[in-house]
């Protein structure tokens, strides 16, 4: 508990109404959650206006509220404090409620369309390997040590993002290392933390949906590096054509990795295979578990961030080169019978599509069939799902085109607007079936032996959303499954 007066320094308040000299025992963004004696702060999100709930946050208890807008009617013993921004308003507030827990650890930040989950938990790995309590805030899972606590966003908004950290404040984390997605920081449900710094892994075509304008998704993720402290370090990959874009107007340490091109930090890849990567990681050269010239990309941005956190090259390096990926991003498994190698990434992207079926190619010793599972989520950018079907199918010897999360949407429809991006002459190769486990089950009778299957969209993902319901769906299982069953 502490005062609203405490609570609201650094605060940009347009005016009071009001005694901010009062006990507020929690923060709320969600007038649901209120209890007596709360602030209730009022934020326009992208599906409603926080401001419709004030009376609601009121009987519910809230002792002050915070807004843009005043309401025309103001409650007794009730302190109203109109802000300018209410989402940047949220994010101090909770920093300072929860004693700016990310003032007092290593705070590193990974930004990016794809690449994300698999650095922020490498780095997890890496420091825990290393001998440090770490916390991890990613899309598959949120841990502090050895506390696993289930991930709903990528991340999570400010005041149980601040109240995460404090968490692992208390429980003696040095380091924490958090996936920042664009509608993270487009909503500044990380305003008002403090980051050691941040990295950059790539930007291709994802989230139109949302932000509309490639333009300005990368305007979105550029204001990330622009807002790092001078004391912070920015790293970014510099064979991306917007990497030297993102640091631009930054005032933290520049730094930079590549395969390609000189840079701070730089990579070879010397042999790529499905016992792993060889690499010439400077003038070193390691042997690492993960597979694939996008993991290499991913080992780089790694081993950056931890030199430039000051440990020491050759100890990171020995340490990185056993430590394992996130789930669901690459995860193989290689049938009994037939030797059929089948893949579940998270690939939900064109470019990670495109760059997951590149590995592949590089993984085929002789005429093995390339079989690729994939479908698109609904209620999410439309535009891609044509340059999905297209980068699937001339990627692949076949296709079959499937349900992902269909959520409010029709499959079918969702399958149609995948195939519009189908060249006539390849239409051939494509099979669509809406059931995700028929599709999974046909790639597999198709398969011949040695044959590879990708099964791509969901990685980490247990389960399928359909009409707003969730069901239990996990492709590495009912790949098992089916394995056994079809004697594969």
């Amino acid at each position: 508990m502490k005062t609203l007066r405490d609570i609201l320094y650094n605060v940009s308040i347009l005016a009071v109404h009001g005694n901010t000299d009062i006990t507020i025992h929690a923060l709320a963004i969600d007038s649901r959650s209120i209890g007596s004696g709360d602030a209730f702060i009022a934020v326009k999100g992208v599906h409603t206006d926080g401001h419709v709930y004030i009376e609601k946050a009121i009987a519910l208890g809230a002792a002050a509220v915070i807004c843009e807008t005043l309401p025309e009617q103001l409650a007794e013993n009730v302190c109203y404090v109109q802000v300018s921004n209410s989402a940047v308003s949220s994010g101090i507030m909770a920093g300072n409620f929860y004693d700016n827990p990310s003032h007092k650890i290593q705070l590193v930040g990974v930004t990016g369309t794809n690449g994300k989950t698999t650095i922020a938990t490498l780095l997890f790995r890496l420091f825990t390997k290393l001998g440090y309590h770490c916390g991890l805030l990613s899309t598959v899972q949120n841990q502090i040590g050895d506390t696993v606590i289930p991930a709903t966003h990528t991340t999570p908004d400010p005041i149980n993002l601040n109240a995460l950290l404090a968490q692992m404040v208390e429980d003696g984390c040095l380091y924490v290392f958090m996936e920042v997605s664009s509608h993270a920081i487009h909503q500044q449900r990380i305003a008002g933390l403090k980051f050691a710094g941040g990295i950059f892994s790539n930007i291709t075509h994802d989230h139109l949906d949302y932000h509309k304008t490639f333009d300005e998704y990368i305007r979105v993720k550029k204001s990330f590096f622009d807002n790092l402290p001078s004391s912070a370090f920015a790293l970014t990959n510099l064979d991306d054509k917007r990497g030297t874009v993102m640091l631009q107007n930054t005032k933290a340490t520049k730094a930079t990795y590549s395969l390609r091109t000189l840079a701070d930090f730089k990579g070879k890849i010397l042999e790529n295979n499905l016992t792993g990567l060889v690499m010439l990681v400077g003038d070193t050269e390691v042997h690492f578990r993960l597979i694939g010239e996008f993991n290499a990309y991913n080992l780089l941005a790694v081993y950056g961030a931890a030199v430039l956190l000051g440990i020491d090259k050759a100890k990171t390096l020995q340490a990185l080169s056993d430590t394992s990926g996130a789930e669901g991003r690459f995860d193989y498994i290689i049938s009994d019978k037939e030797q059929i190698i089948a893949i579940v990434d998270y690939a939900h992207t064109p470019d990670a599509l495109k760059n997951v079926l590149a590995t592949i190619k590089n993984l085929r010793k002789g005429n093995e069939q390339v079989i690729t599972v994939v479908g698109c989520g609904g209620d999410r950018d439309t535009t891609k799902r044509p340059v999905m079907g297209d980068v699937a199918v001339e990627n692949s010897d076949r296709v079959i085109l499937t349900s992902d999360n269909p959520r409010s949407e029709d499959p079918a429809e969702i399958i149609r607007e995948m195939e519009a991006g189908v060249p006539v002459h390849l239409k051939k190769k494509v099979i669509s079936i809406t059931d995700r486990k028929e599709a999974i089950k046909t790639a597999l009778s198709l398969a011949n032996r040695e044959d590879i299957i990708l099964v791509a969209g969901k990685g980490h993902e247990k389960y399928q959303e359909i009409k707003g319901v969730k069901h239990h769906f996990d492709d590495k299982e009912v790949l098992l499954d089916l394995m056994k069953t079809l004697e594969k």
